[in-house]
C-alpha cells in the first residue's frame, strides 16, 4: 500500500491523531472517489459487525473448551490432542471473526471453510495465508494451464508492488498477495449458491473480487509471458 492509502485506512479505523486524521478528512471531503471509497468500506464493516458479534460474543462451544484442556495425567487422549492442535491453528470462532474484520470477506471463516490439513488458508500472527492446495496453485500454477479445483485468474502488482493473484475455488474466489514467500489473503468471498467454479468463471469475476482487484492494482495485468516470468523468478 502506499502511504496515503494506509493513513486512508487507519483514519476511517480512527487510529489517526487529531491533526493527520484534520488532514485526511480535509483530503476525502475534497475526493469524489475516496468520499465513495470511504462509504464503501464503512458500510462493509457495518455488515460485517453485524455478522460476526453474535459469532464474537456467544460462549464457546463446549466441544473447543475439550480441545484445549489437559489430558488428565493418567489418561492419553490422543482425539483430544489431536483437536488441540486444530484449535491452536485456526482457533476459536471470536479470532475468525475479529481478523475477519481486516480483511474483504464475504465468507464466515471458520464454519464455510473446512478445517484441518486440507484447509485452503491458515492463520499465523494474526494473518491468513494461503495453505494446501491453494497455495501450491499459487505457487505454481499459470492462468493459461488451470489444473485441479483451483483456478487462477488475474496476476498483478499491488501498489505497494507486491505480486497479487485472483483465484477461484468450488465455495469461493478471492485475492492473495505476494508477502514475506507466502501468500497472505486480501479477499476471500462466498460462491453464491448453486453457483460452481466452473459457472462462475464462465460469467466473470465475483463483482465484490472486481472491486477489490480495482482498488488493490497498480498498472495493467500481467500477461502470459510475463506471469510465467514472474513464477520462474519465485514472485519477486
Amino acid at each position: 500500500m502506499t502511504e496515503i492509502d494506509e493513513k486512508f485506512f487507519a483514519w476511517l479505523d480512527g487510529e489517526l491523531g487529531a491533526p493527520e486524521a484534520a488532514e485526511m478528512e480535509a483530503r476525502v471531503a475534497s475526493s469524489p472517489e475516496l468520499r465513495a471509497l470511504a462509504e464503501k468500506h464503512r458500510a462493509m464493516h457495518a455488515r460485517l459487525k453485524d455478522a460476526f458479534d453474535p459469532v464474537a460474543e456467544a460462549p464457546l462451544p463446549e466441544r473447543l473448551r475439550a480441545a484445549v484442556r489437559p489430558p488428565q495425567p493418567e489418561v492419553v487422549d490422543f482425539g483430544a490432542a489431536k483437536r488441540a492442535r486444530e484449535s491452536r491453528r485456526w482457533g476459536a470462532l471470536p479470532q475468525w471473526a475479529a481478523m475477519a474484520a481486516t480483511l474483504a470477506v464475504g465468507i464466515l471463516v471458520g464454519t464455510a471453510i473446512p478445517q484441518g490439513g486440507s484447509a485452503p488458508v491458515e492463520v499465523q500472527g494474526g494473518k491468513i495465508y494461503a495453505a494446501a492446495a491453494l497455495g501450491k496453485a499459487l505457487d505454481a500454477q499459470l492462468a493459461s494451464a488451470p489444473t485441479g479445483s483451483t483456478r487462477i485468474g488475474l496476476t498483478f502488482r499491488n501498489q505497494a508492488g507486491a505480486i497479487c493473484r485472483t483465484f477461484t475455488q468450488p465455495q469461493a474466489s478471492g485475492l492473495a498477495c505476494r508477502q514475506d514467500g507466502r501468500w497472505a489473503v486480501r479477499g476471500l468471498f462466498a460462491a453464491p449458491e448453486g453457483q460452481g467454479s466452473a459457472y462462475r468463471m464462465a460469467a466473470g469475476m465475483d463483482p465484490n473480487l472486481a472491486a477489490l482487484v480495482d482498488s488493490t492494482m497498480s498498472g495493467e495485468p500481467f500477461d502470459g509471458v510475463a506471469e510465467k516470468t514472474a513464477r520462474d523468478k519465485g514472485w519477486r
